[in-house]
């Protein structure tokens, strides 16, 4: 969304590049706004992947102690 370097802060949106400093005020915080969305987005992805990972080997450890086990009759 923006880039920086030695020059001026760039907004690029919808493949239009902006000056991010000569942005009103209330621009600017919408800007501010979604990158704090994205960084909670990308959290928040990490955070499923994380739990998918540990819900993956809990299953392999469940399936592996259900083998010494003899499972219910179908019906």
């Amino acid at each position: 969304m923006t880039e920086s370097g030695d020059q001026n802060p760039v907004l690029t949106f919808e493949g239009k590049r902006y000056d991010l400093n000569t942005l009103p005020d209330e621009l600017k915080e919408l800007v501010r706004g979604m990158q704090v969305a994205d960084a909670q987005l990308r959290l928040h992805e990490d955070t499923l992947k994380v739990l998918a990972v540990g819900r993956q080997s809990m299953a392999l450890q469940l399936n592996e102690r259900l083998k010494t086990l003899n499972p219910l009759p179908d019906a």
